[in-house]
C-alpha cells in the first residue's frame, strides 16, 4: 500500500477546505474580469467563459458544504457515516455544469443565427482570455497535486474541472483571435464549444456520481488488494463471496471466509475479527462485515434443511436415557454432508450401559453423518459409528 492510501481523513478535509477556498478566490477575480471585459469588448466567448467561472464558484461552495458534512461521525440516521455527501455533491456539480453548458450552447446558437448583429471584438478580450488561461492551468496543477496526495475522488474531479476551464479558455482565446482577424463567426463558435465542453464535463461527473450512489463496486485491482489482506489472515483458508460498494471515497466490504470446521465458535469469531481488523488498516475501507463459513457455501448444498439443535438433542437424550445413559455435552457440526455429532457422557459409569445401545441405528434415525461418544474424564472415544 502506498503512503497516500493511509492519509488521515482529517488531512483530506483540510486539503479540501484550503484548495477550494483558493479556487473561490481565483475564480472570483476572473469572473468579474471576464464578464466586464467581455461586455465591453463585445466577446460572447469571453462572457460564456465568465459564466463558466461563475458556475465554478457555485460548485466550489458545494464542495465546501459537502466537505464539512461528509466528515461527520456516524449517527442514528446514518450508521455508516456521511461519506456519500461527497458523492451527492459531485452529482449536483455535474447537473449544474450540464445546465450551464446547455445555456451557453443556446446563447451561442442565437448569436450565430444573427451574425449581422455581432459587433467587432476588441483586442482587450484576447489579453484577458490569455490571462485566464494561465490562471486556470496553474489552479488545475495546484489542485490536482493536493487531491492526489490525499486520494480524494471529489477533489480530483474538482481539479479536472479546473483543467476543463483552462481548455475552454484556450478555445475562447482562439475564437477571439479569429474574430480579430475578421472572421466574426469564430467568437460565437468558440462560445458554443465552451458550452459543449462544460456540458460534457458535467455529464461525466454526474454519471460517475450516480454509479457510486447505485452501490458501484471497487475496481478489480483494489478488490484484489483487499482479498489478499483477508486471505493472509492466520486461520483463513479461503475467501469467497466478497462484495464491495463505494460510499464517497471509501468502501464498505462484505466477505465470507473459510475456516477449519472443527474449531470453536469463539475461535472462528476471533479469526473473523482479525480479518476485519486487517481490512480496516486499508484507508480505502470504511467498514467491513465478515461472515465465517466452515465450508465454501457457494459450491456446496445448504445446511438450512437439516434438523435444528433442539430437535436433535431431545431425540438423542431420550434414546440414550431409555438405556440409563446420561449426557453432559452435545456438540453438533452442521456440514453439507450432514450433521456430525459428538456427545460426552455424564460420568464414566455410563460407559458400560452404552454397550446396550445400537449407535449405528441411532445415528441413522437422527440422520447424522457421524456419531461419536466420549467419556468425560479420559476424553477417549469409546465407540464410533459412521
Amino acid at each position: 500500500m502506498n503512503a497516500a492510501a493511509t492519509t488521515p481523513l482529517s488531512d483530506k478535509h483540510e486539503v479540501a477546505r484550503r484548495t477550494t477556498w483558493v479556487s473561490v478566490a481565483v475564480n472570483s477575480v476572473l469572473v468579474v474580469l471576464q464578464i466586464a471585459v467581455g461586455v465591453l469588448a463585445h466577446s460572447q466567448a469571453l462572457i460564456a467563459d465568465g459564466v463558466h467561472s461563475l458556475a465554478d464558484i457555485v460548485s466550489d461552495f458545494v464542495v465546501l458544504l459537502a466537505n464539512r458534512h461528509s466528515g461527520a461521525k456516524p449517527d442514528a440516521d446514518h450508521n455508516y457515516g456521511h461519506s456519500r455527501y461527497e458523492t451527492v455533491a459531485s452529482l449536483f456539480l455535474g447537473a449544474l455544469l450540464i445546465a450551464v453548458g446547455v445555456g451557453m450552447l443556446a446563447r451561442a446558437g442565437s448569436r450565430i443565427a444573427n451574425l449581422g448583429e455581432i459587433p467587432p471584438v476588441h483586442l482587450s478580450a484576447l489579453f484577458v482570455a490569455l490571462f485566464v488561461l494561465v490562471s486556470k492551468e496553474g489552479l488545475f496543477r495546484y489542485m490536482l497535486r493536493e487531491a492526489q496526495r490525499v486520494r480524494s475522488a471529489m477533489l480530483i474531479a474538482n481539479a479536472w474541472h479546473a483543467r476543463s476551464d483552462a481548455a475552454s479558455s484556450l478555445v475562447v482565446a482562439l475564437g477571439i483571435v479569429g474574430s480579430l482577424a475578421g472572421v466574426r463567426l469564430l467568437d460565437p463558435i468558440a462560445a458554443a464549444i465552451v458550452g459543449f465542453m462544460v456540458a460534457r464535463m458535467g455529464w461525466v461527473f454526474g454519471w460517475d456520481a450516480l454509479q457510486d450512489l447505485s452501490d458501484r463496486a471497487l475496481d478489480d485491482t483494489t478488490a484484489a488488494d483487499l482479498r489478499a489482506l483477508l486471505a493472509a489472515t492466520p486461520g483463513v483458508r479461503d475467501v469467497h463471496g466478497m462484495r464491495t460498494r463505494k460510499t464517497g471515497d471509501l468502501a464498505l466490504v462484505d466477505a465470507h471466509i473459510l475456516v477449519d470446521p472443527w474449531i470453536s465458535v469463539s475461535e472462528g469469531h476471533y479469526i473473523a475479527e482479525s480479518a476485519r481488523a486487517r481490512l480496516l488498516t486499508d484507508a480505502r475501507v470504511l467498514d467491513a462485515l465478515i461472515h465465517v463459513d466452515p465450508e465454501d457455501d457457494m459450491h456446496v448444498r445448504s445446511v438450512a434443511n437439516l434438523p435444528p439443535r433442539e430437535q436433535v438433542a431431545a431425540r438423542l437424550r431420550e434414546a440414550l436415557a431409555a438405556h440409563g445413559v446420561l449426557l453432559r455435552d452435545i456438540t453438533l457440526h452442521y456440514l453439507s454432508t450432514g450433521i456430525e455429532i459428538q456427545v460426552t457422557l455424564a460420568s464414566a459409569q455410563d460407559a458400560p450401559r452404552l454397550a446396550a445401545v445400537d449407535l449405528e441405528a441411532l445415528r441413522a434415525q437422527l440422520g447424522a453423518q457421524r456419531l461419536n461418544v466420549v467419556q468425560p474424564v479420559e476424553r477417549q472415544t469409546v465407540k464410533s459409528q459412521g
